[in-house]
């Protein structure tokens, strides 16, 4: 999945140290709270050598995982995930939000109803627990024993529906499409039901033209980018720069 995630570059890799990436198979179960334990256990270590570690990304609640802490969600089994994504395949997603409305109409008004892996998680824990999944988030932030900086980067609308644009068209050149036809015998699984992947199934299973795939593509990272800036505005924290003040950004750091 290099292409379809924008995985770092041998390059990048070669200048940085990065973590976590590369580390599952398409079929590993894993969470924000698997998450939040790796990466706490990797920055106890870190922080013993360096005086600063720099955490990145777009994944909203990842990066919550780590700089509040998660909520204690029972770990699903084996056996009620996989009845679940037989419900998924055999009954579809409609069919799963029904069921979620009525065995936790709180959740249901909150998580959102087109992102089966939500909706999924959520009846997992439900079916298992016999308790609603809401019942379960506390909400409550984690003391941390370091310092946190959130940085934000913020482009003008039209600047940055551009660069999506852009980005696509350079995936596309890169070999995205053959990395789906690698991938489609794996179609069904969740780590593959996201942006760039699942249009291209599409296209390869004759739904839609290729032109249209790409502009599904285009059109569902704008969505996802408006989704993950309505997200982190509600960090009061966060404070924003245009990628390029690149200045303005270290001296905000240095100053902590």
């Amino acid at each position: 999945m290099r292409i379809g995630t924008a995985a770092p570059t041998a390059e990048q890799l070669q200048r940085a140290k990065h973590h976590f990436v590369g580390i599952l198979e398409l079929n590993d179960y894993y969470s924000a709270a698997q998450y939040e334990a790796d990466v706490l256990k990797l920055l106890d270590r870190l922080f013993q050598t360096h005086d600063y570690v720099l955490l990145t990304g777009g994944s909203m609640m990842y990066v919550d995982a780590v700089c509040k802490g998660i909520d204690e969600i029972p770990t699903v089994d084996e056996e009620t995930r996989q009845m679940m994504m037989w419900k998924y395949r055999e009954e579809g997603l409609e069919s799963l939000c029904a069921q979620l409305k009525l065995l936790d109409p709180a959740h249901y008004q909150r998580v959102d109803l087109k992102n089966p892996k939500r909706v999924i998680h959520a009846l997992e824990i439900c079916y298992m627990t016999g308790k609603p999944y809401s019942s379960f988030l506390t909400n409550q932030v984690k003391e941390r024993p370091f310092h946190l900086i959130k940085i934000g980067l913020r482009r003008d609308r039209e600047e940055l529906f551009q660069r999506i644009s852009l980005r696509v068209d350079e995936m596309m050149r890169d070999g995205l499409l053959e990395e789906v036809k690698h991938l489609y015998p794996f179609r069904h699984e969740n780590s593959l039901n996201t942006v760039g992947y699942k249009e291209l199934f599409q296209y390869l299973d004759g739904e839609w033209s290729l032109e249209t795939a790409i502009e599904k593509i285009k059109r569902n990272t704008r969505v996802y980018a408006k989704k993950q800036m309505t997200w982190f505005k509600r960090d009061e924290a966060i404070r924003w720069f245009h990628p390029d003040q690149q200045q303005e950004i270290i001296e905000t750091i240095e100053k902590g």
